[in-house]
């Protein structure tokens, strides 16, 4: 298969390693938290702007994910996944999209399957070596540092849509209302959150 970043319509992730920086932290009453990166928030609230779908393929559960994923209003969420190519397929399949037009974004051998099967394999800087061998990109940052980010902007600038981003931002602030919202109007600008 050739990988293409220019076709990329679906963007899946990991979470641990991707999405956060692996650490799983457990309180006392075996509570688990996450820590996510403002940026990649940022860069997932741009790829939907633009059209683009995201689907998030995990192997653990949890409530955090949860919370997270509906803040940045993504739909699609397979937790406790024990075989992520087939979630992959069918995250494809409910989005419409072939797996060539997938882009997914791993850092350890269980994303091997599913990076081997989508169109574009993005691996994290800090990825186990087998998968930063079989990514099309590989970030500069490490997971739950910007990766998500970088990967987003690398897929935008390569589909000739980086300015298209950039003019979310353009608009200077008129006094008395929100950045770039005129009277009555909602602000569709992108939030990092």
């Amino acid at each position: 298969m050739t990988r293409r970043a220019d076709s990329v319509r679906l963007l899946c992730l990991d979470v641990d390693g991707v999405l956060t920086d692996g650490t799983v932290a457990l309180d006392d009453l075996g509570h688990e938290t996450k820590r996510f990166n403002a940026k990649d928030g940022l860069g997932i609230s741009l790829w939907r702007k633009l059209g683009g779908e995201v689907a998030v393929i995990t192997g653990r559960a949890g409530l955090a994910v949860r919370h997270r994923l509906e803040e940045l209003g993504v739909r699609h969420l397979y937790s406790g996944s024990h075989d992520k190519l087939l979630d992959l397929r069918s995250a494809a399949e409910a989005c419409g999209v072939p797996l060539e037009a997938v882009a997914f974004v791993g850092d350890d051998l269980p994303d091997l399957p599913a990076m081997r099967a989508c169109g574009y394999p993005v691996a994290v800087h800090d990825a186990a070596q087998e998968v930063r061998d079989a990514a099309a990109f590989v970030t500069a940052a490490p997971g739950g540092r910007g990766a998500v980010r970088e990967a987003v902007e690398h897929l935008l600038r390569t589909q000739n849509r980086w300015n298209d981003a950039l003019a979310m931002f353009a608009s200077a602030p008129t006094p008395g209302t929100r950045a770039g919202a005129s009277a009555g109007a909602s602000d569709e600008r992108p939030r990092s959150a």
